[in-house]
């Protein structure tokens, strides 16, 4: 039974209590253990999907709940279930949000310079070709905006930068949603799946290996998804090749990444070089109707010279259907320019002649960064080098947090451990510096930028410590152990049903992260009990969840405040649903047979 129960003789001096956990401390049931431990989810998922609590006071409620349950239903000491918070907030303070804000505080630095806008319209001079664009700009650029900044940018900045190239309001949306998915789970140089191995105890480089084979066949799937969108199966048809091209390129370099390279560098070499892929293709196709090109003079009107028709209201032409609307049909074999739409009525950009044309050294230093970044990441890699920074580790038990099993054996819930030098945050706060000097930025500048930054993620720090706080807790007093142990019963099947558990969190809690913290425990759990790989299930928690996260109130709602369609968001949600539901439904397909002998062989 639950107890805490006093040792001595280890140490001198006080008396230490020690923590025994149980799953069945509720009335001596596992069901009944079970069903009190779900609180404090259902507090954190009622408060955001129902009562529409904004989302750090949903996660202190959970939190608040956690402890109730912890002390309450699981017997744990109040002062150590207050230490397994503070455990838990700390660890979301550092790795997890140093890595986001040196993150977002690199992209800061490019905007505060405008060489964001010189790398946009880079992109976009890329190609004419409207199901090229999507390609370019939602997926390939989308990405890379979520391997640095994450946390609704890229759907964001990449419907308004499709807006800028023609693209209806509610079509630029639906693109961006969809795009944001193959590379949500190692977006923000990592961090959801960083999480996701601190939480359940699992090797990095296993969850991340498992995840890398795992939404790699997404990013096959969508830009030809993309492409539909924007033309339809006539676009599928004739826009093939890029689709196929980044798709493919995008999943190697995503597998070969995550699972021997790098995991913080997994969406930056991704997004680049299917991007790179692309552009390289077209440009050995010249004649393609999708590799159509346009000049830098005709890339994008100046700030204020330009208009979007139609671009302040809702779309009513059937948009993402993907058929050929009001316009009637357009000749085969050409390209689908900015000025011109499947669906005839479509918005264009109005471009006047003036339009601004970039210098190359500026182009160029608009992609330092990011190459910067990469040779910063790959230095600590090199044999040489990686042992010795390997060995700058802060290791240490968690003060009077002193946890057993059930078993009897030390708890890893009690033990926190950080390389502090070779740890993505401190490896983007050393590429920063270099690239404040690159971009011209003084150092009172980028202190200044730096300070901004976090002043700008506040709520998000709080969020991502109060989750983390909340799942430190759960594990702690076992109560996803209880939750885990309970659906553990549906045996294999659990591998099906696992990545709609994480679809599901991401869904209402709008974060890859925030779901993983949540229930990457009790996946491991689960998968223990039910004899099943428990890095499989685990990684199917992250991948699953990258598809609900087109679905989540806080994306729908970003969307469409960038597209200023405001109220839309139900509108929305029923353009992107089934592609959502769709691709979920392949994933536990997939995810189900690499638990049996068909796929097996897939598992690192």
């Amino acid at each position: 039974m639950t107890s805490a129960t006093v040792l001595s003789g280890q140490l001198a001096g006080p008396v230490l209590a020690v923590y025994q956990q149980d799953p069945k401390a509720v009335g001596g049931s596992l069901g009944w253990s079970a069903l009190v431990s779900v609180i404090p989810l259902a507090v954190v998922l009622l408060s955001l999907g129902v009562l529409r609590v904004r989302a750090q006071w949903a996660a202190l409620a959970g939190l608040v709940a956690a402890l109730a349950v912890a002390i309450v239903g699981f017997a744990m000491p109040f002062g150590m279930s207050l230490l397994a918070a503070a455990h838990g907030a700390f660890f979301g303070l550092f790795p997890i949000m140093w890595i986001v804000v040196n993150a977002l505080w690199v992209f800061n630095m490019t905007v505060a310079t405008g060489h964001f806008d010189v790398l946009r319209r880079s992109f976009g001079t890329l190609s004419s070709d409207r199901r090229t664009q999507a390609i370019l700009v939602a997926f390939c650029f989308g990405a890379l905006l979520e391997a640095l900044a994450g946390f609704g940018a890229p759907v964001a900045i990449s419907s308004v930068m499709l807006m800028a190239l023609g693209f209806r309001p509610l079509r630029a949306a639906v693109l961006a949603l969809v795009a944001n998915t193959a590379p949500v789970a190692f977006g923000a140089m990592g961090v959801p799946v960083i999480t996701l191995a601190q939480v359940t105890g699992l090797p990095l480089h296993d969850v991340a290996s498992m995840v890398g084979r795992q939404t790699p066949f997404l990013a096959l799937f969508v830009p030809l998804v993309l492409v539909f969108l924007v033309d339809g199966r006539r676009g599928v048809r004739e826009a093939w090749v890029p689709a196929v091209v980044s798709g493919v390129v995008f999943a190697i370099v995503q597998f070969v990444t995550s699972n021997y390279i790098s995991v913080p560098l997994t969406d930056i070499l991704a997004a680049l070089l299917s991007a790179i892929a692309v552009v390289v293709v077209a440009r050995a196709m010249p004649h393609a109707p999708w590799a159509a090109r346009r000049t830098g003079a005709e890339a994008e009107p100046e700030a204020g010279g330009g208009s979007l028709v139609g671009a302040g209201g809702p779309d009513s032409s059937g948009e993402g259907t993907g058929g050929s609307g009001r316009g009637g049909p357009r000749p085969t074999g050409g390209p689908v320019p900015a000025e011109s739409s499947p669906e005839g009525g479509e918005a264009v950009a109005t471009v006047r002649s003036g339009a601004r044309v970039d210098d190359p050294r500026e182009i160029r230093r608009a992609y330092a960064p990011y190459v910067i970044i990469v040779l910063v990441f790959a230095l600590v890699q090199l044999p040489g080098i990686k042992p010795a920074v390997d060995k700058l580790k802060l290791a240490f038990h968690w003060p009077g947090l002193d946890v057993v099993a059930a078993n009897g054996k030390p708890s890893s819930t009690t033990q926190y451990s950080l390389t502090w030098l070779s740890t993505a945050g401190t490896l983007m706060l050393i590429a920063g510096v270099i690239v404040a000097a690159v971009l011209g930025i003084g150092a009172a500048e980028a202190v200044r930028i730096w300070g901004r930054t976090v002043a700008d993620l506040k709520w998000a720090i709080l969020t991502v410590a109060a989750v983390l706080a909340l799942a430190y807790v759960m594990n702690a007093s076992a109560q996803t152990t209880a939750i885990g142990l309970l659906i553990a019963g549906a045996g294999g099947a659990l591998a099906f049903l696992s990545p709609i558990l994480g679809w599901f969190g991401v869904a209402v809690t709008g974060s890859d992260t925030s779901a993983n913290a949540l229930f990457g425990s009790l996946q491991v759990t689960a998968a223990n009990s039910a004899g099943l790989p428990p890095e499989l299930l685990a990684g199917a928690n992250s991948s699953g969840g990258v598809l609900g996260k087109m679905l989540s109130p806080q994306n729908l709602t970003i969307a469409v405040a960038a597209v200023k369609l405001d109220g839309q968001e139900g509108v929305l949600l029923r353009k992107v649903v089934g592609w959502s539901l769709g691709m979920l439904l392949l994933l536990a397909i997939l995810i189900y047979l690499q638990s049996t002998p068909v796929l097996g062989w897939m598992l690192p």
